[in-house]
C-alpha cells in the first residue's frame, strides 16, 4: 500500500489530543502511528476490534480511526458499540473498500468521515483536524464559572483535568470533566436525566442515556475514597451530587 507520509515533525504545536487507531495490517499500523505522533498526536494503536473497544473503555480517546476489516469485531460493529457508549465522539473509517453501500453503512452507523485506502497522512490528518475542531467548538466550556472545586477531600482541577486527593491523582476523560463540572455547580441540587444529556452529550436519546449511566459509576469509583460524597440517584428523576459534613 502506497502511503504519502511525511517524515519530519510538525510545526504545529504539540497537543495531548489522543486517537485510537484500529488497524490489523501491522507495517501499515506501524508507519501511521508513527507519522501521527510526529504530528503531535497520542495515538493509541490496536490490531483487533476486541482490544480496541476495551482500549475505548479504559481511556476515552479524542477520535477513534478504524479499518472495517477487522478480526474479532469488524469496524462497524466496533462503530456500533462505541456509539452506545459515546454518542459524540468523532469517528473516521479507514478501508479498502469503495463501494457506495460500505460508505451508507458507516455514516448510518454514526461515522463522521469516510477515507479510502490508499491514503496520505496529509489527508487524514486533516480530516482529524476538523473534527477535533468541531468537537472542542461543541463542547461545554468546563472552567467558565471555577478552574478548581472541591468535593469534600477532593481538589477537582478543571483546566488539567485532574481529580486529586491526596496524593492520588486521577486523569478524567473530557466528559468525565464535563459531566463532573456540571454536578459541581450545582452541587445539593437535583439535575434532572435530560438536562444532563443535553448538556453533556447534545441529546437525549437511548444511547446517550446507557452511556450517561457509565459515566456516573465511573464518577463514584473516582471519588468512593470520601464516604462523605455521594451521587444519588432519584429513581426516574435524575441525579444529585452531595456531600455529608457529620
Amino acid at each position: 500500500m502506497k502511503l504519502s507520509f511525511l517524515t519530519f515533525k510538525s510545526n504545529r504545536a504539540m497537543h495531548a489530543s489522543q486517537i485510537l487507531y484500529v488497524e490489523d495490517d501491522l507495517s501499515l499500523g506501524f508507519v501511521t502511528k508513527d507519522n501521527l505522533e510526529l504530528r503531535g498526536y497520542v495515538v493509541r494503536h490496536c490490531a483487533n476490534g476486541k482490544s480496541a473497544l476495551a482500549a475505548f473503555k479504559e481511556q476515552r480517546p479524542d477520535i477513534c480511526v478504524l479499518d472495517v476489516m477487522l478480526p474479532d469485531l469488524d469496524g462497524f460493529s466496533l462503530a456500533r458499540e462505541i456509539r452506545r457508549l459515546d454518542t459524540e465522539v468523532p469517528i473516521i473509517f479507514l478501508t479498502s473498500k469503495s463501494q457506495k453501500e460500505d460508505k451508507i453503512n458507516g455514516l448510518r452507523l454514526g461515522a463522521d468521515d469516510y477515507l479510502t485506502k490508499p491514503f496520505s497522512i496529509e489527508e487524514l490528518d486533516l480530516k482529524i483536524q476538523v473534527f477535533l475542531k468541531r468537537s472542542k467548538i461543541n463542547a461545554p466550556d468546563l472552567a467558565k464559572d471555577f478552574p478548581h472545586y472541591h468535593i469534600g477531600s477532593y481538589l477537582f482541577d478543571t483546566v488539567n483535568l485532574v481529580l486529586i486527593n491526596g496524593n492520588n491523582r486521577q486523569l478524567l476523560t473530557k466528559r468525565e470533566a464535563d459531566l463532573l463540572a456540571l454536578f459541581c455547580r450545582h452541587k445539593g441540587s437535583i439535575l434532572k436525566r435530560e438536562e444532563i444529556l443535553q448538556e453533556i452529550w447534545g441529546t437525549d436519546d437511548y444511547f446517550a442515556g446507557r452511556s450517561l449511566d457509565v459515566f456516573i459509576s465511573r464518577l463514584r469509583k473516582y471519588l468512593k475514597a470520601d464516604e462523605r460524597i455521594a451521587i444519588e440517584n432519584l429513581h426516574g428523576v435524575g441525579f444529585k451530587l452531595v456531600v455529608n459534613h457529620h
